[in-house]
């Protein structure tokens, strides 16, 4: 767990836009800023963040395009309802699995992969390229031999299904896997197979289930086996929660 933390810790900022952006979409995420309350004035904010105004504005403008706030003349800054913020973003994914992850969030990100990651295994086993299927294999090695280190396991089992996604051809799907990442991690944030040594085993083998389907071009095969995976990381997660984790929130 340790090591998925400091994944997280990665992205944080290294920059004045950044640590303000972060800290403000953390605060709106985590409710400190509910849904539909006007953000402090600028006076205030600058203060607590101690930035210039152009930095904090910069940092506004951000979190509008991600949809989370709304700035109105002679009203101020308002957060906007979740329904209208962009869950496709890294971002506001990352700021969910650092406040607290709750038992919906999963499943909705379960769902999400669903939706469309059998898919583009199905595609990519039309459409591979033999240097394609050799990556697929080397990311498979990697997992592998990743047995005591579940930052290993994570890092390779994220570049997998990139692959994946990469080898369907179609561009939408490889612009969807930043998703993907971030989903995955959120996973291994919950529930990781190391250095549990069966779990491990099965998890390799599953993902190997998929690389076999795309180099023999069995695009049912492939999307079956893809289904597999996924349905593998929820229960693993639904495992957690029902061992005493919380049927409400995890704090990871």
């Amino acid at each position: 767990m340790a090591q998925n933390r400091l994944r997280l810790a990665q992205r944080r900022a290294n920059t004045q836009h950044q640590n303000v952006l972060h800290r403000l979409g953390l605060s709106i995420v985590s409710g400190e800023f509910p849904e539909l309350s006007i953000l402090p004035g600028d006076g205030e904010l600058l203060a607590r963040y101690g930035v210039s105004r152009t930095v904090l504005r910069e940092a506004m403008k951000t979190l509008s395009a991600k949809g989370m706030i709304h700035a109105r003349a002679r009203v101020g800054t308002r957060v906007l309802e979740r329904r209208h913020w962009n869950y496709f973003d890294p971002d506001i994914l990352y700021w969910h699995a650092e406040t607290g992850i709750d038992k919906t969030f999963l499943t909705n990100l379960a769902e999400m992969r669903m939706a469309f990651e059998p898919e583009a295994a199905a595609l990519a086993a039309r459409r591979r390229t033999e240097a394609q299927v050799v990556e697929l294999y080397s990311w498979i090695a990697k997992m592998e031999n990743a047995q005591s280190s579940g930052g290993d396991f994570v890092d390779a089992d994220l570049r997998f299904h990139v692959a994946v996604a990469e080898a369907s051809g179609n561009p939408l799907m490889r612009s969807m896997s930043a998703l993907i990442e971030v989903a995955l991690e959120i996973t291994f944030l919950v529930s990781s197979p190391i250095p549990n040594t069966a779990m491990h085993a099965r998890s390799v083998a599953r993902h190997r289930a998929i690389a076999e389907a795309i180099e023999v071009q069995d695009d049912d095969a492939a999307r079956v086996a893809m289904r597999a995976v996924i349905r593998q990381g929820s229960k693993r997660v639904d495992a957690v929660i029902k061992d005493g984790e919380g049927d409400h929130w995890i704090n990871v």
